[in-house]
């Protein structure tokens, strides 16, 4: 509006000015005589040019006056907008205080929520935590599942009361355990007799002992039963059988996976279900206490040394007692010296015989666990010695070295509703790892040992259809190879299944010896006396618990068992065409046991 009117003010001078100089530019024209009429005189250019700058500043002055009228209005306008601006401006800060008011306050109440939420939560927790404190308290108080002890813990997890019975169609002789070299050939008395035994002497005490440091745990294990047999012992009146060390051992297991352990415990050889951990060895699930035929194991003084390797394999290796049966065979020499009755000042058995070791059996072991199932694969050293006494020469000792090699899986299937085994052990001189304990070595002619090839094996299938009920299946044997030779006569045979054994008996039952009145003495058959060749045995049976739970536990197991036992074949002559002979027996057991819980 200022631009404009100026301009327009500029523009009226300027025209103004061109006017001025054209007047002054031209002469003035001759004034006009007038005879008849007297005219007024015109204005000069000068008071024309004053007038029109007269009225040009006038107009220039009410421009000026309009100009600053609208310059006032202006700056009223710019003043009222800057002023509605201002408020609104404080409107919208208002406003946004507002917004940021309500935000707050919606975070805060959700946040207040959430609080109130957390503290529900926590309130719940709390109270179930203090629920399960309580109830855990209780227990402990009531239903303690350890006992502890100046910063150890004890639990005698493991121990159980059992009321067992036995029968077997032919006798053996045995109570609960059964002989398994011991099964009566077809014809012989005690295969025409059965036996019923009753007792409660595989109960069980057990009392485990824990201790943990930083960088290691402390364990201690006992077990113990009363299947041990005294001097005394017997089934007259009071049966009293002694109590009978089964374990004993103590061990340290470090954080880093190293295992030491040491004292009576199964073998390192013996299957294991969690690396090569004292205390998670499997066994045969019988009832029977000699377990099955074809199971390797021994249960006697070790040290071991192992190491796990992440949760996937581990190595272990062994030192343990040695023992070696006594030679076995065929016109044996006797001029020599591997073992005694035990020396009742020595607090051994004067009624056993205990082997002069020259060291302990070595066992190395490799476990893996690869995803599916538990795999195994080991190695047994043995060393026997005895001293000769060769005519009119001066004695010397004989030491040969012995061992084998064995392995075998167990591994779970259906979901842990089956699970399958295998194992076995072939070596030469392992005889007394096989559960029936058939022979270890035998002698040549002039008193030298030779260990006797051996072959164990056992095969199980097991089936959890619930988690109270647990069927098995097992089928095992202990072999024992022929190792003879001839004497210095060139006809005798020496040594283990010679062919030459007297057979000729084996195939009727003998007639009574001996006269007394009013009648005869049984016999057993006087010529059927071959080596053991092989015990079998076929296994069936089911544990049932009635109950399993905070009280204990109370369970029920029926087995069957059929077992052969074969001998080496021989000289049968006619009445025994074949010259071998065997045994079969058909065995049930029982089992009503109180498991400690």
């Amino acid at each position: 509006m200022n631009f404009r009117l100026k301009t327009a003010a500029a523009a009226i001078l300027a025209a103004s000015l061109v006017s001025s100089n054209a007047y002054a530019g031209d002469p003035p024209a001759p004034a006009k005589k007038h005879v008849a009429t007297k005219k007024a005189a015109k204005p000069s250019v000068e008071d024309q040019i004053q007038d029109l700058r007269r009225d040009l500043e006038g107009e220039i002055n009410s421009l000026k006056s309009d100009l600053a009228e609208k310059d006032a209005q202006l700056k009223q306008a710019q003043q009222k907008a800057a002023d509605a601006q201002a408020e609104a401006a404080k409107a919208q800060a208002a406003a946004d205080a507002q917004q940021q008011a309500t935000t707050q306050n919606a975070a805060a109440v959700t946040t207040l929520q959430s609080t109130v939420n957390d503290l529900k939560g926590n309130s719940t927790s709390l109270a179930e935590t203090i629920s399960d404190e309580t109830s855990q308290i209780k227990k402990a108080i009531q239903n303690p599942d350890e006992i502890h002890f100046k910063g150890i813990t004890l639990s005698p997890t493991g121990s159980f009361i059992a009321a067992e019975t036995a029968w077997r169609q032919g006798a053996t002789g045995g109570g609960l355990n059964t002989p398994f070299t011991g099964v009566p050939l077809q014809n012989s008395d005690y295969a025409q007799l059965s036996e019923f035994q009753g007792s409660g002497r595989q109960s069980r005490l057990a009392l485990k002992a824990i201790g943990k440091l930083d960088k290691m745990t402390l364990t201690a294990y006992y077990e113990m039963d009363w299947l041990g047999t005294g001097i005394t012992s017997n089934n007259n009146q009071s049966n009293s059988y002694v109590l009978r060390q089964r374990q004993l051992w103590a061990d340290a297991r470090l954080n880093n996976g190293w295992d030491f352990s040491g004292g009576q415990g199964w073998s390192l050889a013996a299957e294991t279900t969690k690396g090569l951990q004292r205390g998670s060895e499997i066994l045969p699930s019988t009832i029977d206490p000699q377990y099955e035929a074809g199971f390797v194991w021994t249960r006697q003084y070790s040290f071991r040394v192992t190491k796990d390797f992440s949760k996937k394999a581990s190595f272990g290796v062994s030192a343990e007692n040695a023992e070696t049966l006594n030679p076995a065979g065929a016109s044996l020499p006797t001029n020599l010296l591997i073992g005694t009755a035990g020396n009742g000042g020595g607090l051994y058995n004067p009624t056993a015989n205990y082997s002069f070791n020259l060291a302990p059996d070595m066992i190395a072991k490799l476990a893996v666990e690869p995803g599916w199932g538990h795999w195994e694969l080991f190695g047994i050293g043995r060393f026997f010695r005895d001293r000769i006494y060769p005519t009119e020469a001066t004695p010397y000792n004989d030491t040969k070295v012995g061992g084998g090699i064995g392995g075998g899986f167990r591994a779970p299937l259906f979901n842990n509703k089956a699970t399958i085994g295998l194992k076995g052990l072939w070596g030469q001189g392992v005889g007394r790892y096989g559960s029936s304990t058939i022979a270890d070595i035998t002698l040549r002619p002039n008193g030298t040992i030779s260990p006797l090839h051996g072959f164990s094996a056992l095969s199980t299938v097991e089936l959890n259809p619930t988690s109270r009920l647990n069927l098995y299946f097992n089928y095992g044997g202990d072999y024992i190879g022929r190792d003879y030779t001839l004497a210095s006569n060139g006809t005798t045979q020496v040594g283990y299944g010679t062919r030459t054994a007297d057979m000729t008996g084996c195939a009727v039952e003998p007639n009574p010896s001996g006269s007394n009145a009013p009648g005869f003495n049984p016999a057993n058959p006087a010529h059927c006396g071959a080596n053991n060749k092989d015990v079998q045995e076929f296994t069936a049976g089911d544990w049932y618990y009635f109950y399993k739970g905070p009280k204990g536990g109370l369970r029920m197991g029926l087995q069957y068992s059929r077992f052969q036992r074969d001998l080496w074949s021989g000289n049968g002559g006619l009445t025994n065409p074949g010259g071998g002979a065997r045994g079969i027996d058909n065995m049930f057991w029982t089992s009503f046991r109180y498991y400690l819980p």
